[in-house]
């Protein structure tokens, strides 16, 4: 079948795969503290221009996106996201089970504004509620919509002048940085947030997320937050190698453009014959709208996912593209509609 799914079917980059192999029974230290990972911490502050940040790396998003919350707030502190944010919808309440409520807010396009912050702010007003402290957003969202500089501009402007922490989910940052109406640079990330994940699992690695500290507050103990929480992993150096590959020249990002360039390709073929799009994405997912008999035979000969309904006779389809897709699958997709 076609598999248009997801962007982590397939298994790593070639590069990744045959570095793991050449040092396969090489002994290292444990836990992330080889040279492997300090290494490619190094490389991830040197790309995204921040030298004093602190770069740990974990296996999954989930797994990073409760241990950064779980270690950012207090027991009484809320995050805001979009309703669509992943840590509402797709984690299972894990970050509700760390104690913290997330506090969602209805957004067509996924993306937050600094009026959804304040709105939220003046919804929570004293000590009978629980306060809202950090504004989790994710590039690109969980729609393919991205931030632009001047959108996350002014996020950090609100953060800062509420006492707020910002916080970005990258599971699928090098789809979003490379979009083509994004004007993001990798140095703006450091700049504009708090703390932020580089997303391995998506993009070109067997698994792992690389997250990036910056605020200085956000940074004693937690290792031990990582520890206690069930991230750390034995076999550390298995990430560290991986991001070693994927930031060896400039892989990361190349692999991104080429993953919205299949989608694009999607996007442009679709257009062409007519059909309409659930949302204006510019990145690897793609929201068509098929008719509901279309979809059931399409299912037939291609794998993708249901994204929701539309009317009595159409519904919206996910087909997502990554690092491995064909040009000649997509056109075979493409052939069938």
């Amino acid at each position: 079948m076609l598999n248009f799914r997801n962007d982590y079917s397939e298994g790593a980059h070639p590069n990744i795969l045959e570095a793991m192999r050449v040092n396969n029974l090489t002994p290292v230290v444990g836990y992330g503290k080889d040279e492997h990972c300090a290494h490619a911490a190094e490389m991830i502050r040197e790309r995204f221009n921040c030298p004093a940040a602190d770069v740990h790396f974990l296996v999954g998003g989930t797994q990073t996106n409760l241990i950064m919350i779980a270690a950012a707030l207090r027991s009484f502190e809320a995050v805001i996201c979009a309703e669509t944010g992943h840590i509402n919808v797709h984690e299972t309440g894990a970050v509700e089970a760390t104690g913290h409520k997330v506090i969602s807010v209805r957004k067509p396009d996924g993306k937050l504004t600094p009026m959804d912050i304040i709105t939220v702010l003046r919804g929570h007003p004293d000590e009978h509620m629980v306060k809202p402290r950090m504004v989790y957003i994710s590039q690109s969202t969980e729609l393919g919509t991205i931030y632009t500089r001047r959108e996350l501009e002014l996020l950090r402007k609100v953060c800062d002048e509420q006492g707020l922490i910002l916080y970005l989910d990258g599971a699928r940052l090098a789809s979003g940085m490379t979009a083509e109406d994004c004007d993001l640079m990798p140095a703006d990330l450091p700049r504009l947030c708090d703390a932020f994940y580089i997303g391995g699992t998506k993009n070109g690695a067997l698994f792992g997320e690389a997250l990036v500290i910056v605020n200085p507050a956000l940074k004693p103990d937690f290792r031990y937050m990582i520890k206690n929480q069930g991230g750390m992993l034995a076999k550390g150096w298995l990430l560290g190698m991986q991001f070693e590959g994927l930031f060896t020249g400039d892989l990361y990002f190349t692999l991104g453009r080429y993953a919205n360039a299949m989608a694009m390709r999607l996007r442009d073929g679709l257009w062409a014959k007519g059909y309409e799009l659930a949302y204006s994405a510019t990145t690897n997912q793609i929201f068509a709208i098929l008719s509901k008999d279309q979809i059931f035979e399409l299912t037939k000969e291609v794998a993708f996912e249901f994204h929701s309904s539309w009317d009595k006779t159409h519904d919206v389809v996910r087909f997502v593209t990554s690092w491995a897709t064909r040009a000649e699958d997509v056109d075979a997709l493409l052939a069938l509609l």
